[in-house]
């Protein structure tokens, strides 16, 4: 059975992005890069339409708005995500996808995930595509949730709030990591609650 990972990168106060900011909010460190071009395990990457659209623009040679060129790190992140399999959930993209190795999905996306999960083994893994996971922790198909936080607050440009609509969930800590001295992951395993506790648990 497959292991579901939403994961995400944002501000301190939970912004995916922010208006003039460049990737990771320029604050990326040669910790967190190792981490991320080394440590990853391999998996498939699910993604919705908005993300396809970005993500395969990069990989076409769009370059990022406000930057003149793509700089190393990101040029390799985005070619380890070429190479791997992944699969977009559209009811609006059409086939065939041009970014190689995807692979559209246009049933429900929640109902489609819960087959795959069952049905295959290796991780999945959420990239972006904020209502996608959403939907899918809802659902509770979700068993780790990690977010790595950039120590920088983007009230007044900050874009793409990523907890906006979620329910409650309680969140057991499972992992936890420091890179560069500034740059915090914390990893939970989710569970979603119908409402809140009725007492502090002991």
């Amino acid at each position: 059975m497959s292991e579901l990972l939403v994961d995400f990168i944002t501000s301190l106060d939970g912004y995916a992005s922010g208006e003039g900011w460049p990737g990771f909010w320029g604050l990326e460190g040669p910790e967190y890069l190792a981490w991320l071009d080394g440590e990853q395990p391999e998996a498939t990457y699910l993604m919705g339409a908005n993300t396809y659209r970005l993500m395969s623009g990069f990989a076409a040679g769009e370059v990022p708005t406000g930057q003149d060129e793509f700089r190393p790190e990101e040029e390799a992140s985005v070619d380890e995500l070429t190479q791997a399999p992944k699969v977009v959930f559209s009811s609006s993209l059409k086939e065939p996808l041009t970014w190689a190795n995807s692979t559209l999905v246009r049933d429900d996306a929640v109902e489609a995930v819960r087959a795959m999960k069952s049905s295959a083994s290796g991780l999945l893994s959420t990239i972006g595509s904020l209502s996608l996971c959403r939907s899918l922790l809802r659902a509770g198909l979700v068993d780790r949730f990690r977010v790595v936080m950039f120590p920088v607050i983007t009230g007044a440009t900050g874009q793409e709030r990523i907890y906006d609509g979620y329910p409650d969930v309680a969140l057991e800590m499972i992992g936890h990591r420091t890179f560069d001295g500034r740059i915090q992951l914390v990893e939970y395993k989710p569970r979603v609650l119908e409402h809140p506790p009725l007492g502090v648990p002991a």
